[in-house]
């Protein structure tokens, strides 16, 4: 297992570099644009392409071309895996640039249906459809990017993958800071970022597969024998992968009838919710799933199911404390990254409650990654398909129910029921994935996690009282300025995380836990 670990830190390192930028990206958003009109309209028009984008690149292309890419790189000749990438770049790509042309025209109609909100508010919807024209060729861009690092990942290759979102943040904030001025509407400075970056992005891998000699000369194969197997194994994959994204989209299209500022507060908590779940939950995926391929083609089940389980308890320990110290410090975090400028601490309180309830969910959004494989790496995408699309019937349920609940009580933050109802419906897709992996004897009894998962709790409790017993009121942050606010979270984080490890050390966790 030391080589996933190398191969998970090395990704790891990668995205917290790609996610301390993201970071600082929000932070010059957040000063420039607060929660403000403009900045709802922005997220909107990043939101539509970026589900496209998980459901073609990082979702179900990615997961049903690595297993295939795989399985042609074990069992034929180089010659034939040049053809597959060949092929498969020219198809995808056409089919693609076709889906760009007509979002570019459809934009209209397209902010109608995932923001009808905004439907009554003329020039916010003209805003939100404006820069969706110029977001959505992004798609086309970074699923080409997508399939690059696909490639690279099959190779073994994780780090220049991992590193390319990199670009991404550093063009959003190179325009927010340069273009944002110089343009009548400042805000539209970030969807020329997303597009520019959409370009760095994919012209960033291309010498690396040139190295490799997997440089795709696009061609048109639909009939492929290889293409059509990845078609087959997408069809249900489109499903899967999308079942979160649409949760996602519900989200904002709810979110639209709210308050001014709810799309805003929903994706500055999510965002921070993405750093613990992109920095480990997703780069342990990445790394799983061509190992877990590679073992189910060559290894053998054993092996397979070592995998799996080591996955698993590692993901437990890193995602358990994560939940903890999120939900006692989401309010400090958020202040001490966004209040400034027209950021206010209203916004911070109002993002922190929905920070608090995603953050619940962490645990679970990781283990969905991590579980999934388990499917995937043996073409199996019908049963997370099934999962998934129960989990986002019950997620929409829920959003209504909680939503119309707390505006009915006077809640003042209704947003937050988005938020809990996201992390409910999580528990229960990992739930039902974790049942039917045993019943294909992936896993083995889930009392084997409990134990070591009661452990781990006793752990967080540990580090909880540290975090409680050193947190200044909350009240007091507003008042201090950033250097004040970063030296008082770090004086909290780490002694945490000492105590956190001491406990892990004092439960009888030791190194052959993490690499064995």
């Amino acid at each position: 297992m030391s080589a996933l670990i190398k191969s998970t830190a090395a990704v790891g390192s990668m995205t917290l570099l790609s996610r301390l930028l993201g970071l600082a990206r929000d932070i010059v958003i957040a000063r420039f644009f607060s929660a403000s009109d403009a900045a709802d309209a922005f997220f909107v028009a990043f939101k539509i392409p970026n589900f496209l984008r998980r459901l073609f690149a990082e979702g179900a292309f990615s997961l049903a071309f690595v297993p295939v890419l795989t399985e042609y790189r074990s069992n034929y000749s180089t010659a034939q895996t040049r053809e597959l990438i060949d092929r498969v770049a020219g198809t995808l790509g056409l089919i693609l640039l076709l889906l760009s042309l007509v979002g570019v025209a459809a934009s209209p109609l397209l902010i109608s249906i995932f923001a009808a909100g905004f439907i009554d508010q003329p020039e916010k919807f003209e805003l939100t459809a404006d820069m969706l024209r110029i977001t959505f060729p992004y798609i086309l861009l970074i699923s080409m990017t997508a399939m690059a690092g696909g490639i690279l990942n099959t190779l073994k290759r994780f780090a220049v993958p991992a590193f390319t979102p990199v670009l991404l943040n550093l063009s959003m904030i190179g325009c927010a800071l340069w273009l944002s001025p110089r343009l009548d509407v400042p805000v539209t400075a970030l969807a020329w970022g997303v597009l520019i970056a959409g370009v760095a992005q994919l012209l960033f891998q291309l010498p690396f597969l040139y190295r490799a000699g997997l440089l795709p000369r696009p061609k048109w194969g639909w009939q492929h024998d290889g293409v059509q197997k990845i078609i087959k194994l997408m069809i249900p994959a489109l499903f899967g992968s999308s079942v979160a994204q649409i949760n996602l989209l519900f989200d904002t299209f709810i979110a639209s009838f709210l308050v001014t500022g709810s799309v805003s507060w929903l994706y500055y908590s999510d965002r921070l919710l993405e750093f613990p779940l992109g920095v480990f939950g997703i780069a342990l995926a990445t790394v799983v799933l061509p190992n877990l391929s590679q073992a189910h083609y060559q290894e053998g089940d054993n092996s397979f199911n070592k995998t799996m389980h080591w996955a698993i308890q590692l993901s437990l320990l890193i995602a358990v404390p994560a939940t903890f110290g999120l939900f006692l410090l989401a309010q400090p975090i958020l202040a001490t990254l966004f209040e400034y400028g027209a950021f206010s601490a209203n916004d911070s309180i109002m993002a922190a409650y929905s920070l608090m309830a995603y953050c619940l969910g962490l645990p679970a959004f990781i283990l969905i990654k991590i579980l999934a494989s388990g499917f995937y790496a043996r073409q199996d995408t019908r049963t997370p398909v099934r999962i998934g699309i129960q989990a986002m019937v019950l997620n929409m349920a829920l959003n209504v129910v909680f939503v119309v609940s707390m505006l009915q009580a006077g809640f003042l933050a209704p947003h937050v029921g988005l938020a809990l109802a996201t992390t409910a419906s999580a528990y229960f897709n990992a739930f039902r994935l974790a049942r039917e992996l045993r019943r294909d004897a992936i896993l083995g009894q889930l009392e084997t996690f409990s134990r070591p998962l009661l452990k781990i709790l006793c752990c967080c409790i540990a580090m909880g009282l540290v975090i409680h017993f050193m947190l200044p009121e909350l009240d007091a942050w507003s008042g201090w300025r950033w250097h004040r606010r970063l030296l008082e979270l770090g004086w909290i984080i780490l002694p945490a995380i000492l105590c956190y490890g001491v406990m892990l050390w004092i439960m009888g966790f030791r190194r052959q836990h993490i690499v064995a």
